[in-house]
């Protein structure tokens, strides 16, 4: 198998048909270093010119000089125009790229299983997303037409200086030899690409610690937290300070010795001019090109100091690059080669297991699981934390595949469904509802984004939250989060019934749905999920019991196994666990704190009352 091209080679792979664009811009920075050659050629004749007639000036041929006085006009004329149009080509394909880059990115990573986005690092996938792609397009757009007109105008240079004078030129070539030395050195080192990995590794870290303690930020000011005491977020700045210094040591003597050179290409060029000179003293030609080399040397630094900090931008996009590609190498979940749909819609669980851990033995959340939740009726999943039930909830999509065994709709194995069609047959009310920042209509709307505003309106009064969206400011174009409005957990929750319900999926999965409804709008809540459940296959996840007593089926889950399966009544009578959980939330509705009053004294007692 070949291997997969690195850094700049494999950005322009994944560069794609955009690739004229960048052919382009390249094609139109070297015409521009052409250009920007030509004063310099202009101003070697001119002082050839003059030194010919040094003795009798009015003797110059003072039109040829105005001719290459004009031709060197053009040619910064015309350097600048394609400078331009190189620049205007890598911009386009620079913001095509992107648009396409972050697309690419996107899509992939919602095809990957939620394993993957759970296990992952957000500080450092939004990096990637955000910072790695955006340096990308800064590199493209601005900088391969810079590393293109580079490299042309120091060849042009150098080609020019050796047609010229090769001793000249040699005393020339031999300082951009070992500066060139020093920038691969600095920039190829198995030293540099580790401190560069670290560096990176340590700033995704940082980036990650960040978002946790902005999200912790309550919990934080609670306990009187600090940075400091925060000890995760601290020590992460600290390494990447510690990082940032390494990185800037690393460097510093080669960057010292890279200036110093480049800016003394004089001090090469004038002994071997002075030199060659001694041996010509009367040679006005060898005068006029000593001079040359001596304004020329000065110009060839610019374009190696901009290589300089060219290399430092390749090392960023090598490994930009390589963390982009660690996210596209993530395998999606398979799709089936020939997709089929299924007719009926029971869900068939048939001796499922599943492990988080990929597959491998021991701590396995689910275990042999085997039952069937009819279609048209309600399954309801119960037992202690940790039991599976949100890990048989989230199997249902296919958020995960099983380990072992098979999950059938109608029939119908998931992994022989495509996804596009299982999404269109399984709605999932979650119990943390997540609302994007937009208008409260297009919240709604993400349940079927081609839907008439009827349509909205209908499924948000069924889902009873049309009341408190009228009295909005805005109504259905209120923003909500960040510069709008924010909704409380119920209302939050409404919404998303709101999203099901427009959705209108012949298959319900409910992760306690009533989990944030308070007393006053639990009422609300249950007409909503009432509308919502009508002749759907649902499974729904229950941690108050109350709430699935009417369920046709109920699952009692108890570390990744089937304890009991049957209706509310069966179960009690049957003095299980679920009759265990029953009493327990029957007693728990009576718990309640406050003090007690000593009835034989009168005097209050100190102590707390934690019973019923």
């Amino acid at each position: 198998m070949a291997k997969q091209p690195a850094g700049v080679a494999r950005l322009l792979q994944i560069a794609g048909e955009k690739r004229s664009l960048l052919i382009a811009a390249g094609f139109f920075s070297v015409l521009s270093a052409v250009g920007m050659l030509v004063p310099y050629v202009s101003v070697y004749f001119i002082v050839r010119e003059l030194l010919e007639h040094a003795a009798d000036p009015a003797a110059a041929d003072g039109g040829a000089m105005v001719r290459w006085g004009f031709i060197a006009l053009l040619g910064l004329i015309g350097s600048l125009l394609t400078m331009y149009a190189g620049g205007m080509a890598a911009h386009v394909a620079a913001f095509r790229i992107l648009y396409g880059l972050r697309v690419k990115l996107s899509s992939h990573t919602g095809k990957l299983p939620l394993g993957w986005i759970n296990g992952a690092s957000i500080g450092g996938v939004k990096k990637t997303l955000e910072q790695n792609v955006e340096k990308v397009e800064t590199f493209i757009a601005h900088q391969l037409p810079d590393l293109v007109h580079v490299t042309a105008s120091t060849v042009l240079m150098i080609v020019v200086m050796f047609s010229m004078n090769v001793w000249l030129a040699l005393a020339c070539v031999l300082p951009i030899a070992i500066v060139l030395g020093i920038q691969m050195k600095l920039m190829t080192g198995e030293s540099a690409k580790e401190n560069i990995r670290q560096y990176y590794d340590a700033l995704e870290r940082m980036n990650a610690s960040a978002v946790q303690y902005v999200r912790g930020m309550p919990v934080i000011k609670v306990f009187g937290q600090t940075v400091y005491s925060f000890r995760k977020f601290y020590a992460d700045m600290v390494s990447y300070r510690d990082h940032c210094l390494k990185y800037t040591d690393q460097f510093q003597n080669g960057y010292l010795i890279f200036k110093v050179i480049v800016g003394s290409f004089g001090a090469f060029v004038l002994p071997v001019g002075v030199w060659l000179f001694s041996k010509e003293p009367d040679s006005v030609a060898f005068a006029a090109v000593l001079l040359f080399f001596l304004v020329m040397a000065p110009g060839v630094a610019a374009p190696l100091f901009k290589m300089m900090f060219l290399s430092s931008t390749l090392r960023d996009i090598n490994e930009g690059v390589e963390r982009i590609d660690r996210i596209l190498a993530e395998r999606p979940v398979p799709e089936p080669a020939s997709p089929r749909k299924p007719a009926a819609f029971d869900i068939r669980f048939d001796r499922v297991s599943f492990s988080y851990n990929g597959g491998r033995a021991g701590n396995e959340a689910l275990s042999d699981i085997s039952f069937v939740a009819p279609q048209g009726r309600v399954t309801a999943l119960v037992g202690p934390s940790g039991a599976g039930k949100s890990t048989v909830a989230n199997l249902v999509p296919r958020f995960w595949d099983v380990s072992g065994g098979a999950i059938r709709i109608g029939g119908i194995d998931l992994r022989e469904m495509a996804t596009g069609e299982l999404m269109d047959t399984v709605g999932f009310v979650f119990q943390e509802t997540f609302l994007f920042y937009d208008t409260v209509y297009n919240n709604i709307a993400v349940g079927r984004p081609d839907a008439s505003p009827e349509d909205v309106r209908a499924a948000a009064r069924a889902a009873q939250c049309h009341a408190f969206i009228d009295r909005l400011p805005e109504g259905y174009d209120t923003l909500i989060g960040e510069g709008g409005v924010y909704l409380s957990g119920g209302e939050e929750q409404r919404i998303a019934v709101a999203r099901a319900l427009l959705k209108n999926t012949p298959v319900l999965v409910l992760d306690e749905a009533t989990a944030f409804a308070d007393p006053e709008n639990e009422h609300e809540m249950q007409l909503a999920l009432k509308e919502l459940v009508k002749g759907k296959t649902v499974i729904v996840i229950a941690h108050r019991l109350p709430t699935i007593r009417e369920a046709d089926q109920i699952i009692v889950l108890q570390k990744g196994l089937i304890a009991e399966r049957g209706k509310h009544d069966e179960l009690v009578a049957a003095e299980g666990l679920y009759a265990r959980m029953w009493q327990a939330a029957a007693d728990s509705s009576n718990w309640q704190i406050g003090r007690k009053r000593e009835e034989m004294t009168g005097v209050g007692d100190a102590g707390q009352h934690y019973g019923g």
